[in-house]
């Protein structure tokens, strides 16, 4: 196995790829064990496992900020992960907002320093890929999760493909999705 510094990361968002807005779906977790916050009850435990499967380091962009470690990675099942600390709001933010992008995507690409990365998150649009891949090319893949569903096996398996392939160093082509 590679390195972690290495191995590639993912970025994960919670509201809507963890925790699905979907109405339909029943409670996973029990309230107590998620901590009497009942959006948790839409977590599924059987994520933390398949995600931390994948050859690559798991990294937080939520607003969650370190409440993610303290509050889902239990029930996830995952370890205390790194956590992407956002910037103080400034110009350039509004710049890249008012220009159709996320106001994560610069500090994302800036976090990842270089290494190749994919990232998760309900609020994906093409602008943020345009953006990322004019400056990172195809060492990232930005992965738009529908936040009814959140993240799927269908997901998953895009996420996990791309990941070993850039892991043994074969490139990976870009995901439409």
């Amino acid at each position: 196995m590679p390195r972690a510094d290495r191995l590639p990361i993912l970025f994960l968002d919670v509201d809507g790829p963890l925790i699905p807005f979907g109405g339909d779906r029943s409670p996973v977790v029990h309230v107590a064990r998620a901590g009497g916050n009942p959006l948790l009850e839409r977590i599924d435990p059987a994520l933390g496992p398949q995600l931390a499967a994948l050859p690559c380091e798991l990294v937080w962009a939520t607003t969650w900020m370190d409440e993610a470690n303290e509050v889902l990675a239990p029930v996830l099942g995952l370890p205390e992960l790194a956590v992407v600390r956002w910037p103080e709001p400034s110009g350039q933010e509004e710049r890249d907002v008012r220009a159709g992008r996320h106001w994560k995507t610069r500090a994302v690409v800036e976090w990842a320093g270089g290494r190749a990365f994919a990232w998760v998150d309900d609020e994906i649009t093409d602008r943020d890929r345009e953006w990322v891949t004019a400056h990172c090319g195809e060492r990232a893949l930005l992965r738009r999760v529908d936040p009814r569903r959140g993240l799927t096996g269908a997901d998953l398996d895009v996420l996990g493909d791309w990941l070993r392939r850039h892991v043994s160093g074969r490139t990976a082509p870009r995901s439409p999705s």
